[in-house]
């Protein structure tokens, strides 16, 4: 994949829609005084070029009792001759339970997130879908049990310290 080219403008306008992905033209416009006519075109051609993907709203859902069960995968293969990791990343992202995969380095090679509906649907998935495609050696699987920080953001209430403040 080659590198994007893009001005310091387009890169500013990437930082904003990073932090707020509803801030509006008007609002990038005046932070970056330039004109509006200005972030509707470098936004239009980002997502165009698919540098901007998605909008996305990042939502607590312990907080509203949403119980879909999510893991992370650490998963080993043996690379292919001629595409490496590529093709056996492929594989497993076109699973429409698996929501990110990620080429690490370290023990494993490969973390990948589920989501199902129940922790019987995740762990079916990994061993009869995941663990049984060719050149994967071992698969561990972690249950994710709680949340507290997610894309930068803070997701439990403030906890009061439980020392007594030192008169």
């Amino acid at each position: 994949m080659k590198p994007y080219n893009i001005d310091q403008i387009g890169l500013e306008i990437l930082e904003i829609l990073a932090k707020n992905s509803k801030a509006s033209y008007d609002d990038i416009a005046k932070q970056l005084n330039i004109s509006i006519d200005k972030v509707k075109k470098v936004i239009s051609k980002l997502e165009k070029d698919r540098i901007i993907l998605k909008y996305k709203t990042l939502i607590n859902w312990e907080r509203v009792k949403h119980n879909e069960v999510r893991a992370l995968i650490e998963v080993k293969v043996i690379p292919e001759r001629g595409v490496g990791f590529d093709a056996i990343a492929e594989h497993i992202y076109r699973y429409p339970e698996v929501s990110s995969v990620y080429l690490l380095s370290g023990s494993y090679d490969l973390l990948v997130q589920v989501e199902g509906p129940t922790l019987k649907d995740v762990s079916l998935f990994v061993s009869e879908k995941l663990a049984t495609i060719k050149n994967v050696q071992s698969t561990v699987t972690h249950f994710l049990l709680k949340k507290y920080k997610e894309d930068g953001e803070i997701l439990v209430e403030n906890i009061e310290a439980k020392r007594l403040p030192v008169t």
